[in-house]
């Protein structure tokens, strides 16, 4: 039997306090692959002491042990696409609300469908030093796929968009999608886990080795990093060349400032005007 949606309440904001119920999903319903036995319990690690962004806190929520999809279907207009959201956080946390539930906002506004994952962290990847991640994103993108007819969006248009180490296990699931890294559970492991498109924003980890290996079937993708990142722009630059090598759809943007781990927050830099230029590129590729 396909995994049910169940209605829980979502941390919003900086403060912890608990916004409106969405419908949340369980990705393992007997438990994540080699899950912990007595697992620290999930919290938020922000202290007084990090930095804020754009003026304001973000939520670094930490010891993620049952990773969880948080459906966001778009007020109004729904275009039928959709887009798995993979927060950042170094595969230690995961800034939920500044590259999570602030994301969701913005891709509901253009009609679209998101659906938020809470993957495992810590040390959950990049892979292939950890599996843990990659195998939540292959189980989220089955099961979103699974759901396709009951939550109104069409499994030909379902993409993933990641920051810093979620962008790598966006990039990482557009490439390992031919065989699932976990013995399969239910229907939703038949279906594919491959995105249509994807979209890197400040990745880390894709210009170390091994790196990701890119496949001529990676989706159309699109990227976006700053010059004087500390993470380093060659995460994109490498990656690009990478998918132009593969013959794979690629348009890469470039700035000389931002920095690293804006997210959608706007400052005076033009980076962070990057959320049209998604939309445009959507509709380049006709997945808006």
């Amino acid at each position: 039997m396909l995994p049910r949606l169940i209605i829980l309440a979502t941390l919003a904001g900086s403060t912890g306090l608990f916004a409106q119920p969405r419908p949340i999903l369980f990705l393992w319903p007997n438990g994540a692959p080699g899950a912990a036995t007595n697992p620290a319990p999930e919290s938020d690690t922000t202290t007084a002491k990090d930095n804020l962004i754009a003026g304001r806190p973000l939520i670094r929520l930490g010891n993620v042990s049952r990773p969880t999809l948080t459906l966001y279907p778009p007020v109004g207009r729904n275009n039928g696409a959709s887009v798995l959201v993979f927060p950042g956080g170094g595969y230690h946390i995961l800034a939920m609300d500044l590259e999570g539930t602030e994301v969701c906002d913005w891709l509901n506004s253009a009609g679209i469908t998101c659906v938020l994952v809470k993957y495992r962290v810590p040390d959950s990847g990049p892979y292939p030093k950890s599996s843990a991640a990659l195998q939540d994103a292959q189980r989220a993108m089955g099961i979103v796929r699974s759901h396709a007819a009951e939550w109104h969006i069409d499994p030909h248009r379902i993409g993933v968009l990641g920051f810093s180490a979620g962008a790598h296990l966006a990039a990482a699931l557009s490439n390992h999608f031919d065989q699932r890294l976990y013995p399969a559970i239910d229907a939703a492991d038949d279906l594919s886990c491959r995105p249509d498109f994807a979209v890197i924003v400040y990745p880390g980890y894709l210009n170390a080795k091994p790196g990701v290996p890119v496949s001529a079937q990676a989706p159309p993708t699109f990227l976006v990093q700053a010059e004087d990142d500390p993470v380093h722009v060659e995460n994109a630059t490498t990656y690009f060349l990478a998918l132009k090598e593969a013959k794979v759809p690629a348009e890469l943007h470039i700035y000389a400032e931002g920095g690293h781990g804006y997210g959608l927050r706007r400052t005076a830099l033009p980076i962070t005007t990057w959320p049209q230029s998604v939309e445009t590129w959507l509709h380049t590729i006709h997945m808006d």
